[in-house]
């Protein structure tokens, strides 16, 4: 038996598009024939990665403009402009960009939806060991960027504490902890 279609896209309206993102409007027809709209907010997918050897995980602080803060949070990019590059390739280079940080072992933990009410953006979730000492190499939008190694317990602390709300980083920390990853 097929499966019954819950919503099917009438017709769509690119609203908004930069180098990072796009946002389109789609016309919308529901199971029981009422039309309406949603947005959406198309992005591509990304890695995160958490790094670190023993008891120690490595973070990063960095200003976000959005909401006017600064928030540690796991090493965490996308390639805009290379969409298809292999993701062990992308979280390698993005945990070396950000933190001089270079892995002997990673390994893919998994893949979670960022925001699936409003954005299709997915992210690929590493652990990261074996680390060797490197240069940093960040982009502009990154230029405020600090990297700091905090042991898990102290990671536990500040997820728990509030002091680190970056939704990404906790969902990461949750799942490598109930896979056993740390």
């Amino acid at each position: 038996m097929a499966a019954q279609v819950e919503i099917v896209q009438v017709g769509t309206t690119v609203v908004y598009e930069n180098r990072w993102m796009r946002v389109r409007e789609d016309r919308v027809r529901r199971r029981d024939g009422s039309e309406g709209i949603y947005g959406i907010v198309e992005k591509p997918d990304f890695v995160v990665i958490a790094a670190g050897d023993g008891d120690e995980i490595h973070l990063v602080q960095q200003y976000r403009y959005p909401v006017r803060t600064r928030h540690w949070e796991l090493p965490q990019g996308s390639w805009e402009t290379a969409p298809g590059t292999d993701i062990f390739v992308l979280a390698g280079a993005e945990l070396a960009e950000e933190t001089g940080l270079t892995a002997a072992e990673m390994e893919h933990a998994g893949r979670l939806l960022l925001a699936s009410g409003y954005s299709n953006q997915g992210y690929n979730i590493f652990r990261a060991r074996g680390l060797t000492r490197g240069s940093s190499s960040l982009e502009t939008e990154e230029q405020d960027l600090v990297t700091r190694a905090f042991k898990i317990s102290q990671l536990e602390d500040m997820i728990r504490h509030g002091e680190i709300t970056d939704a990404t980083t906790v969902a990461t920390f949750g799942l490598l902890r109930l896979r056993g990853m740390l």
